[in-house]
């Protein structure tokens, strides 16, 4: 569907396999699609928001399924105090992607 609607998208996708340069054929470390934002709050945290949110992958919707797959990933979204108490930040992470994916089990 993208190759016919979002062909800029499409340009990305190779083999099944996202985020891949179109010239290059090779996997990009950072989706192209993010785009650093502003941040209102005014605090020293990087911010960055998807300029193809509503066409989203699906891995996309359903990431992250965990705080260590976020700081495995490094990926940008993690904050500051996730890191002070991972379960809770498990249990916040579970919550804001209800509507995306079953909650992610936790060892207590």
């Amino acid at each position: 569907m993208w190759a016919l609607f979002r062909p800029d998208i499409a340009d990305y996708v190779q083999n099944g396999q996202i985020w891949m340069d179109p010239t290059t054929g090779k996997q990009i470390d950072l989706c192209p699609f993010l785009r650093l934002a502003p941040n209102p709050s005014g605090k020293n945290q990087t911010i960055y928001t998807c300029d193809i949110y509503l066409d989203r992958p699906d891995d996309c919707k359903f990431y992250p399924v965990t705080i260590k797959q976020m700081l495995d990933d490094e990926c940008e979204m993690i904050e500051i105090q996730d890191l002070t108490d991972l379960k809770q930040a498990q249990k916040t992470l579970n919550t804001l992607m209800a509507d995306s994916r079953p909650p992610y089990k936790l060892d207590e």
